[in-house]
């Protein structure tokens, strides 16, 4: 085999060939471009941005808190003396005027006993005077004083009667005893606590209350409770009550509720969640993530008419879903930036984005 019969390659031939291919890939039509990304160029800071308004928006406040009875009744001895009945017990029903206590009654209805009689004698020894006086026999003085004597009687009568009505302790109302505290055969001291009784058709529900919700509702506004005993079932009911006083370390109030039926299974100190909805206002909210917090307080910012940032400081009210009340500091119609933050500074100029770019977060 010859080596001769290869062609001979110049390398200035080749060179020429390498420049020709070049050319010519460069200027063909099939070449793709190295982006097709347009380029843009921002005119200021991006931003995200919400245009504020006014509108009626009727919120729903859900507070803890618990059921109690309204109306009940701690029943004290007013004398003392050994207890020889007490036949009821926690959780008996008992009817308006049973008899619940018994005290020992033997010397005090012995003495009231003796006062009937000294009564009876007082209103002789006076009819026997009255005639006496008649035939000239007794003085106007004898008469008076007789009267009197009588009059002195009949009270301490009366004493010692009322005295004895008090070793009968009776139900002031119907209802159930929660408390008893005394047993038969014990001697008791007045004023002692005996029992206590409750009237379970005044279970309410009771929850403490922002002092910025109470302007929004009143009594008779509709309510729901949620016992969690129960299941965590609504049950309607309607502001029975609101207290005038705020707590000075909460400053909440307390609000009762009354239930349209009391569920069957509720006890009084159970725990509740109680829902109110307050009337529809208007209102100028904006989003949460809007509203930022430093030293000075919350502050928003706001785009003006030149297109450049400005810092406003806000006051802030309730919080409804994602959005916060303001109270003073931005009106209705403005733009308020709701993204974009890092960088930003007052006299900035910003450039609104839609939030969906994802540019401005």
């Amino acid at each position: 085999m010859r080596l001769d019969t290869f062609p001979t390659i110049r390398p200035g031939s080749l060179l020429a060939f390498g420049l020709t291919l070049l050319l010519t890939t460069g200027c063909s039509p099939d070449a793709e471009p190295a982006s097709k990304k347009p380029q843009r160029t921002a005119s200021g800071h991006l931003v995200t941005t919400i245009v504020t308004e006014r509108a009626a928006i009727s919120t729903q406040h859900a507070r803890p808190g618990s059921l109690r009875l309204r109306r009940q009744a701690r029943l004290y001895s007013q004398e003392e003396g050994r207890i020889t009945a007490l036949a009821v017990y926690e959780g008996d029903r008992v009817e308006e005027g049973q008899v619940l206590v018994q005290l020992e009654d033997d010397l005090l209805s012995a003495e009231h006993d003796k006062a009937r009689a000294t009564v009876r004698q007082e209103q002789l020894d006076l009819e026997r005077l009255t005639g006496l006086q008649t035939r000239g026999a007794a003085s106007d003085d004898e008469v008076a004083q007789a009267r009197t004597a009588l009059a002195i009687a009949e009270a301490e009568e009366r004493i010692l009667a009322t005295r004895l009505a008090y070793t009968r302790i009776h139900a002031p109302f119907a209802g159930i005893i929660t408390e008893r505290l005394v047993d038969p055969g014990d001697f008791v001291a007045k004023n002692s606590h005996l029992l206590t009784l409750a009237d379970p058709a005044s279970l309410i529900a009771e929850a403490a209350v922002s002092g910025l919700v109470l302007p929004r509702i009143q009594v008779g506004d509709p309510a729901q409770v949620r016992i969690d005993a129960l299941g965590g079932q609504r049950f309607p009911g309607n502001i029975l009550r609101i207290h005038p006083t705020l707590s000075e370390t909460s400053r909440q109030a307390l609000v009762e509720v009354r239930f349209e039926q009391i569920p069957a299974g509720a006890r009084a100190g159970q725990f509740v969640r109680v829902e109110l909805g307050t009337a529809a206002v208007p209102r100028l909210l904006v989003p949460f993530r809007a509203v930022r917090r430093d030293r000075e307080g919350p502050f928003v910012w706001v785009v003006d008419s030149d297109g450049k940032a400005e810092r406003r400081s806000v006051e802030t009210g309730q919080r409804i879903a994602d959005g916060v009340e303001i109270i003073a500091g931005v009106d209705a119609a403005e733009s308020v930036v709701t993204g974009g933050f890092l960088g930003l500074a007052a006299g900035k100029a910003v450039t609104p984005v839609s939030a969906d770019n994802g540019e401005a977060d």
